[in-house]
This record gives structure tokens, sequence and C-alpha cells, in this order.
């Protein structure tokens, strides 16, 4: 007798089966608010509105930049990032603009964790790069808690 027949439908019935048992959740209710939260982010950051940037944090937040591909990090508080970021704007030559390729967030209620890979456009120089943000949910909306991000 030959099993071969039996052994393929065996394995087509457990893949079957096992990409059955993967549910997908459907996006939370709040993930709206947290795509134009993020659309916000870039855009206060490309217009040179640094107050409306700077909104974006919680008052707590850190912000960590990996430096290298073995992981290398250079972690700052709230405060002198958000300084070398205003001297990043006045001091380029060219405007810089910054802008969100995609999105992938997961969250509840009180807070969420978003992947965005970015492209930054100053003149004809493109870089790309992701950014990690941690979200809470505040009553003022949503702010970014824990900012790591590193270019490509």
């Amino acid at each position: 007798m030959n099993r071969s027949p039996l052994l393929l439908l065996a394995c087509l019935l457990l893949s079957a089966g096992t990409l059955s048992c993967t549910k997908q959740e459907p996006p939370h209710q709040d993930e709206p608010a947290v795509r134009a939260f993020l659309e916000n982010y870039f855009k206060t950051w490309s217009s040179q509105d640094m107050d409306g940037y700077a909104a974006c944090f919680h008052e707590t937040a850190r912000v960590t930049f990996v430096t290298d591909r073995n992981g290398t990090p250079q972690s700052e508080t709230l405060s002198d990032f958000l300084y070398g970021q205003r001297m990043g704007h006045k001091t380029a030559a060219e405007p810089m603009r910054e802008t969100a390729d995609s999105m992938s967030i997961l969250m509840d209620d009180r807070a969420a964790l978003a992947r965005v890979p970015w492209t930054l456009v100053k003149g004809a120089q493109k870089t790309t790069g992701i950014d990690h943000f941690s979200l809470i949910k505040t009553p003022n909306g949503w702010k970014i808690i824990h900012l790591l991000f590193y270019s490509h």
C-alpha cells in the first residue's frame, strides 16, 4: 500500500487546521486616533512646529537612538532630545521632511506599541529608518512615553 497520498492528506489537514486556529483580531476601536496622533508627530516635525512636536511626548518620556547594527543605545532625556531636534532644523542647510512609510500598531485601551518605518528627505538626500513608539493614553490624549529609533 502506498502511504504517500495518505501522508500528503494528513499534512494538508494538519496545516489547514493550524491556519484556521490563528485568529486575527480586529483593529482596536482607538487605532484611528493613534494613527492620526503618529501622523501629527511626523507633520509637526516636518513643518518645524517644535512646540507641537514637543506636545506629542509625555513629560517623563525617554528617547533612545540605536547608533549601530550592534545595538549600541544612546539614551537622552526628553529636554535634551527636543533641543537637538530644534537645533537640527535651525542649522540644516536645507529643509528636512520626514514621512511615515507605514504603521504597525498593537494596542489596548491604555497603551499602544507602534513600529513605523520612515523616510527622511533633506534636499536630494534620503535616509530611511524605523521608529518604535511606546504610547500611553492620558486624559489629554495619546502621548509618547518612549521612542526608540534608528536609521538604516
